[in-house]
């Protein structure tokens, strides 16, 4: 990723971050001129509640961090680091019409232009996303 880096934000692995991280995130996103951020408080929203509801992040002592970039003028490039997990992998689950949950990464999937995981060593994952913010412009319009 290349681009200008805005911010970094480390929260504690609870429940009351996620909405902490979507407002931090939108703010300095619309100081650094960014039109339209709804989509990216929409990722941001579920890439922080899975990490804390399915990582180490979410266990006592845990910690979230949300690293905030330009990629230019109509691109937001965001970043989710948790404390890892043994046992879950990230990825979109086709939940049943059913079920309450499970929709997180299916929704980020929708609104992203490009999004992604990879593991960085011992307990350090990172799920990103690049998104447009440019007002009236479908995640279906940037993608490459």
């Amino acid at each position: 990723m290349s681009g200008l880096f805005l911010a970094e934000i480390v929260l504690p692995g609870v429940k009351s971050s996620v909405s902490v991280a979507r407002r931090c995130v939108a703010e300095v996103l619309i100081v650094a001129g960014h039109e339209d951020v709804s989509d990216v408080r929409l990722a941001v929203s579920e890439l922080v509640t899975n990490a804390v509801a399915h990582t180490a992040s979410g266990e006592p002592g845990g910690f979230v961090t949300v690293e905030v970039s330009s990629l230019d003028a109509v691109m937001a490039y965001i970043e989710v680091i948790d404390d890892g997990s043994a046992v879950t992998v990230p990825e979109v689950h086709k939940a049943d019409a059913e079920e309450c949950g499970g929709r997180g990464l299916w929704l980020v999937e929708a609104v992203a232009a490009r999004w992604g995981v990879r593991d960085e060593g011992y307990r350090r994952r990172v799920v990103w996303a690049e998104m447009s913010t440019k007002s009236g412009t479908s995640a279906c319009a940037v993608r490459r």
